[in-house]
């Protein structure tokens, strides 16, 4: 079984999903570290958060 982070890897380099807001949105809800989201993605978090329309 994959953990997290591994399938986020497997998205980010096999299937070419290079959003950022995809991943951030794991961050969010505690799914994953800032620091699994650097080792994902290889750029540091960045905590400004987009709000959602109402």
């Amino acid at each position: 079984m994959m953990t997290q982070v591994q399938m986020l890897q497997f998205f980010w380099n096999d299937w070419g999903n290079h959003n950022l807001d995809f991943y951030k949105v794991y961050v969010q809800c505690g799914a994953i570290s800032k620091d699994d989201y650097k080792t994902v993605t290889g750029q540091d978090y960045d905590v400004v958060a987009k709000t959602q329309p109402a």
